[in-house]
């Protein structure tokens, strides 16, 4: 097999740089968490990692990751065929549960509980549900996050059905209003899971964005978040 893909990579990349030489190929499956593919070029030698979950794929789609991974390296334009073979491939149904399955066998979360010094995010939670989704929705875990991170404000995990908020929310000079925003909008993703429309993922639909914009207090919530 490994022999095979090394094969297809040398062709994919004497079809983009017809008139350079080849370089040797060191291509390895690796247990990642998701369907990840890394390309390096480190001393004339292009260095590749394939999820493993990528073994037993059609011989079209590891020549559509060759070609868009020697593309990139080499900045070189990417054909939309290949493309569009690809992400059909990875957000098709089979594929994108297998992705969510190995994620939760294999990912680690550390949860430091939803007992902030200044918040409890059950407490919160639990009045959003019923104000908002008439006490229907089930309850995550929720967690705050172990560090104060200002990228990454909140997010919800669906593989371990997890909600964590930055713990930079949790002191005394946030208004209540902006965790109430940030935790009403990750449970929105609970009522309207990511959806895929071909090759294109949907994370926030239009009855997402329809109904974010109920919280009554989002222009301010939003003011504040873009102060952090």
């Amino acid at each position: 097999m490994a022999e095979d893909v090394v094969s297809i990579f040398e062709q994919e990349y004497r079809a983009l740089r017809p008139r350079a030489p080849m370089p040797p190929f060191h291509i390895r499956f690796r247990r990642f968490v998701s369907l990840n593919t890394t390309i390096r070029l480190r001393e004339g030698s292009l260095h590749v990692s394939l999820s493993d979950l990528l073994e037993g794929a059609p011989e079209s789609v590891l020549r559509a990751i060759a070609h868009i991974l020697i593309a990139k390296i080499y900045k070189k334009p990417i054909s939309a065929a290949h493309n569009h073979r690809y992400k059909r491939f990875q957000y098709s149904e089979t594929v994108a549960r297998q992705t969510e399955q190995i994620r939760y066998a294999r990912g680690t979360k550390r949860f430091t509980g939803p007992e902030g010094r200044y918040y409890n995010l059950d407490e919160v939670f639990d009045s959003l549900n019923e104000r908002f989704f008439h006490g229907l929705l089930g309850r995550p875990q929720l967690t705050w996050s172990e560090h104060h991170a200002k990228r990454l404000l909140g997010h919800y995990d669906a593989a371990h059905n997890t909600i964590v908020v930055s713990r930079v929310f949790d002191r005394p000079s946030s208004p209540r209003y902006a965790i109430e925003y940030l935790l009403y909008h990750e449970m929105l993703h609970l009522k309207h899971p990511v959806s895929v429309r071909g090759t294109r993922r949907c994370v926030h639909s239009a009855a997402f964005k329809a109904d974010e914009r109920m919280f009554p207090q989002l222009d301010v919530a939003l003011a504040f978040l873009k102060r952090l």
